[in-house]
């Protein structure tokens, strides 16, 4: 996928206003990785796509007739919840990072928190990488995010991690999903942006060859 670089400054408020927005591109959210087939009626998603030298931007448009957030400690099952969840590699390399910072998947609560596995091997917060807002009106939601891009070499127990700056004709490794709870304890549906082959679809937390590649364009 070629994604156009901003044509203007885009403002992280949930409003999609920006000529970069009306530019980009419409994508489907519409593979079952988790879950039984879904109607548009219970959830349909789709997101856009933007960059500039700092970050990598995200809209996703998000219909879904419930919002539930079970667990207040974003720590505890944060996967269980309705969150937006975006997986993202860097250098495009692929592989395993289910421990590492190969790549991230990073789980965006509605509260705004932002979780994905350390590699100590639990639930950290990396609020500091993601930049979001969440409009609701109804049952549409509109994310909008701001996700800066970390090497492979990011360390959890540093405070010296810069984001990588992002330039034409770069390769980032990207999909994206969302967790679908309507009334039940556990999530109910895993909806993503990517074809996965086989059984388990559920594998972008460990696997970064199921995502896709971007092509950073002028």
């Amino acid at each position: 996928r070629k994604i156009n670089k901003v044509a203007d400054t885009i403002s992280i408020d949930g409003v999609a206003n920006e000529i970069s927005w009306e530019k980009a591109k419409w994508y489907p959210m519409d593979q079952v990785w988790l879950g039984d087939s879904i109607s548009n009626d219970d959830f349909s998603g789709r997101f856009k796509l933007s960059w500039d030298n700092d970050a990598l931007y995200v809209l996703a448009e998000i219909k879904d007739d419930t919002l539930i957030d079970n667990t207040e400690d974003p720590l505890v099952k944060w996967w269980d919840d309705d969150c937006l969840e975006i997986f993202v590699d860097e250098d495009n390399s692929g592989g395993e990072h289910q421990y590492n910072h190969n790549a991230f998947a990073y789980h965006i609560a509605l509260d705004g928190n932002v979780v994905d596995m350390s590699t100590e091997k639990v639930g950290k917060m990396y609020n500091t990488h993601v930049e979001s807002k969440l409009v609701t009106e109804g049952n549409t939601s509109i994310w909008e995010v701001k996700l800066y891009l970390y090497e492979d070499t990011y360390d959890d127990n540093s405070d010296n991690n810069t984001p990588v700056k992002l330039s034409p004709n770069k390769k980032v490794g990207f999909a994206i999903a969302y967790c679908d709870n309507d009334y039940s304890l556990e999530r109910e549906n895993f909806i993503g942006s990517i074809p996965v082959e086989g059984e388990d679809k559920n594998r972008g937390w460990i696997d970064a060859n199921i995502f896709g590649t971007l092509l950073l364009t002028e």
